[in-house]
């Protein structure tokens, strides 16, 4: 199981306990992280100037936020800028990521390594309201599809402080947050999604809008909150609440689009599905299976009259297409800079406040479970 660590206090202190606690594995996300921006043409410290370009957007969210990030800084022994660039490293990939390598990005990559810097598909995700719930109860599941190499770097924070409700989030460390869900029964998945205006301007990053988000109480709160912000890049939010409500909540550049169900479960990878966003997707690399996962998803879902918690860890075990399945294992004829694979899945049980956790390719591990109302440490 991924470390579990219980950041409590103001944020500053949340951040130092991180830190400190993930110290490791935060060197691990700035090896990984400055290994793939070299893959894309670009050296740590570029990535750091641009990290650094998100501040005001970060604090524009909720300034607990960046103090947060500069006490993950502090604890890890990090510059802020290197845990900047880590929180906004989604909107710091290019585009076209993953894809063919930059030219010169070996060179890059040994310059990284020379400085210090050492050398180390997507998702997707599922709303099950209560309606179409086996329990009665709103579920939520994700596979973290991502560059197996990160895998060694990740956690699960346990969050309580005074400025706002408690949260249990799977993420990388030295990132605020990713998966997860709170004590109002809200929970956040997450696809990343691709556009051709990405990049263009340093606005509203997902990373840290994530924790934002689990401030929310509800899928309406969460879309008023979006429908307010401009973004730099482009990505998906998978939202649920225990209520029942759930949506995709795709933004871009160009703006928010909500795009709900019908009643039944609700799936999502990594590609828009609201006509607007289509407009301006970017061509979609063979390698993230975005539109046959989805199809798959939606076909296992349908072929269930209620679904549980055990329904969904099998749905997120299928390899019915090989490599490129819902649960994917490593194409080891990929550079390691684009091999995708499932580095973790979970499932959200939302009113209970707990969440499974597969550590590994869920097909090859089991889950655990961790819960949100376990005691936190004086």
């Amino acid at each position: 199981m991924f470390p579990v660590i219980d950041a409590h206090g103001g944020a500053r202190e949340r951040g130092r306990i991180h830190g400190a606690a993930a110290r490791q594995r935060v060197a691990r996300s700035v090896a990984t992280y400055a290994r793939l921006f070299a893959f894309c043409g670009m050296n740590w410290r570029e990535a750091q100037r641009r990290g650094a370009e998100y501040r005001d957007a970060i604090e524009a969210l909720g300034g607990q936020l960046l103090e947060e990030i500069e006490g993950i800084a502090e604890g890890s022994g990090r510059q802020v800028d290197e845990i900047l660039a880590l929180n906004v490293r989604t909107e710091i990939l290019p585009p076209t990521f993953p894809g063919d390598p930059h030219p010169s990005w070996r060179e890059l990559d040994a310059a990284n390594r020379a400085s210090g810097v050492p050398d180390l598909g997507e998702c997707t995700a599922i709303a099950v309201p209560r309606s179409a719930s086996a329990m009665g109860e709103t579920l939520l599941a994700q596979n973290w599809d991502w560059l197996g190499a990160q895998r060694g770097a990740l956690i699960v924070l346990r969050v309580r402080g005074p400025d706002g409700p408690a949260c249990l989030t799977l993420t990388e460390a030295g990132m605020l947050a990713k998966i997860g869900l709170n004590q109002h029964g809200f929970g956040v998945c997450l696809n990343i999604l691709r556009s051709s205006a990405d990049g263009e301007r340093a606005d509203t990053p997902v990373h840290p809008l994530l924790r934002a988000l689990l401030g929310c109480h509800s899928v309406a709160e969460a879309i008023e909150m979006v429908r307010a912000l401009g973004f730099g890049a482009s990505s998906n939010v998978l939202c649920a609440d225990a209520s029942g409500a759930a949506a995709n909540l795709e933004f871009s550049p160009a703006g928010l689009q909500v795009v709900s169900g019908d009643g039944g479960a609700l799936c999502h990878t990594n590609h828009f599905l609201s006509p607007d966003g289509k407009r301006g997707q970017t061509s979609l690399a063979p390698s993230l299976s975005s539109v046959p996962r989805l199809t798959r998803a939606r076909e296992l879902v349908e072929n269930r009259a209620r679904i549980g918690v055990s329904d969904l860890k099998q749905i997120l075990r299928d390899e019915t297409d090989g490599l490129l399945s819902i649960c994917r294992r490593p194409d080891v004829s990929l550079p390691l800079e684009a091999r995708i694979e499932s580095v973790a899945s979970v499932v959200m049980e939302l009113a209970a406040g707990r969440m499974h956790v597969a550590p590994g390719v869920p097909s090859l591990v089991e889950y655990e479970t961790v819960a949100l109302g376990e005691a936190v440490p004086a």
